[in-house]
């Protein structure tokens, strides 16, 4: 019994070779079939159609270099005005937003005892001169002692300071404007009383006016006074003021690094207001000729910034109708940036065509389609629109 076992198990082991290699063939055909399907299923589904996007060209611009600021405009003369005593007000000589004169009266405190008192000690001091002059004619004539004759001259004196005190003390009962401009709004009427110290009204001058800014500290080598400065007002659209650099701090700010300069700016028509926001534009160095593109247009990458370039399209498809054209992807160097467009320094010949917007939809050898009906921002001084 035993050698009848040992006769029965290679053909066992044979059997058993053959099921499984039997087992994976069926497991062959089965994938095949099913790898079959799928690539059939594949070829059956309709392509993709080209991705729509806008272009342009790279074209050669004159660029001029500058630097960009944000500023605020200040009086070139300004005070608040206030009275250094207190009384009550007899007279307001302006109203709000008034252009004044330089010594102008703008208002007047009650001050009848003060003019009563000036005018005793005027005609004390007139009475004081007469007796000087008396004892000048007495000492020449040897009638008066020298003692007489000083006292009559210190009298003399005295009385005239007293009456320049006098005319002090009145001055301070009125108002007057330090300097040429344009008055605030005053609240104060006659009949009010004011105390010392106490804000009556402001007064601004507004021709010319300053802009203050500041630029990083490595520009400074590139500022210097007399520079032209162009300004833009949100409030005046695209009308742009003309200043001169006027003053460079000599200190940089160490907590920021920046270095504050000063810009002067006329305003013959008053147009411009002390406390406007302006942007401030520095022309520095002379004209370049720069390639330029949308920044619209640059995708920017940690390992590079790239443009997607249109290619022209090869070949007929199935139909027979031209292929669509296709896009590359390409590195290139960026520089300055001028409002919504930027500088290419390498990577990207003049006339080159590149794609402006549906750039995240795209891959190399991507078909395309062009659609320029809308384009992006490509302004070198572009304006902000309210909406």
């Amino acid at each position: 019994m035993p050698k009848r076992a040992d006769k029965n198990k290679p053909s066992l082991a044979k059997r058993m070779i053959l099921m499984i290699v039997g087992v994976l063939v069926l497991i062959a055909v089965i994938v095949g079939i099913k790898v079959m399907l799928v690539m059939r299923m594949i070829k059956s589904m309709p392509k993709p159609g080209p991705i729509t996007v806008s272009t342009t060209k790279a074209e050669t611009q004159t660029w001029q270099p500058s630097l960009q600021a944000v500023g605020s405009l200040r009086a070139a003369r300004g005070a608040d005005l206030a009275m250094e005593v207190s009384g009550l007000v007899t007279d307001v000589n302006l109203h709000s937003g008034q252009d004044v004169k330089k010594g102008q009266v703008l208002l007047q405190l009650r001050d009848g005892d003060e003019v009563a008192k000036l005018h005793q000690l005027q005609a004390n001091a007139k009475l004081a001169g007469i007796t000087f002059e008396r004892a000048r004619q007495q000492l020449a004539a040897k009638a008066i002692s020298k003692a007489s004759y000083d006292s009559a001259e210190a009298d003399y004196k005295a009385s005239q300071a007293a009456v320049e005190q006098q005319k002090v003390v009145v001055a301070k009962k009125q108002l007057r404007a330090p300097f040429s401009g344009r008055a605030g709004i005053i609240t104060v009427n006659p009949g009010d009383f004011v105390n010392t110290g106490t804000t009556l009204v402001t007064v601004q001058q507004l021709d010319p006016l300053y802009v203050d800014f500041n630029v990083p500290q490595r520009e400074l080598s590139r500022l210097r006074v007399g520079q032209t400065v162009h300004l833009s007002l949100d409030a005046y659209g695209k009308r742009v003021f003309d200043a001169k650099l006027s003053a460079i701090n000599p200190k940089v700010d160490t907590s920021t690094r920046n270095v504050q300069v000063e810009a002067t700016v006329p305003n013959h028509d008053k147009a411009l207001t002390p406390g406007m926001f302006a942007k401030v534009r520095i022309d520095v160095g002379q004209k370049m000729e720069r390639l330029t593109l949308p920044q619209a247009a640059i995708v920017y990458n940690p390992y590079g910034d790239t443009v997607y370039v249109v290619q022209p399209g090869k070949g007929k498809d199935d139909q027979g109708k031209p292929n669509p054209p296709t896009v590359q992807q390409a590195f290139v160097t960026t520089g300055e940036t001028r409002g919504d467009q930027v500088a290419i320094l390498k990577g990207l010949k003049p006339l080159t065509e590149v794609v402006t917007s549906g750039q995240i939809k795209l891959k190399n050898g991507a078909p395309i389609k062009v659609d320029n009906r809308v384009q992006p921002a490509d302004s070198p001084n572009p304006t902000p629109q309210e909406h």
